[in-house]
């Protein structure tokens, strides 16, 4: 008697699969990869909250809240400047969709 788990192929976009309209779910998505990429600079730098705010002026409390992943209070705006102020350069390409892929992505390099 055991019950049958039924498995569905995901669409590359986990908000998408949890019922999120087309345009919510791609801007929640781009928030995440943005916050991801913050978090693995912070990490990658061994950046405290202090570090961070005397090198790069950040807000301590917003190291802090992106260290543990909590970005839900920041806009994408708010997140490209945190990268800039990281001394990162973000660039936005532009170009048609592909059919099998039409949300957007953010790739770290």
């Amino acid at each position: 008697m055991s019950e049958e788990i039924k498995i569905e192929e995901s669409s590359g976009n986990v908000f998408l699969d949890i019922g999120f309209s087309e345009e919510e779910a791609e801007y929640h998505q781009l928030r995440v990869d943005l916050a991801f990429a913050i978090h693995h600079l912070l990490e990658e730098q061994k950046l405290t909250p202090t570090k961070a705010k005397a090198r790069f002026g950040l807000d301590p409390s917003d190291v802090s809240r992106l260290k543990k992943m909590d970005f839900t209070d920041f806009t994408i705006e708010q997140l490209l400047v945190v990268l800039k102020r990281l001394n990162r350069k973000v660039e936005i390409h532009i170009k048609p969709s592909d059919k099998t892929a039409n949300y957007q992505r953010v790739f770290v390099t």
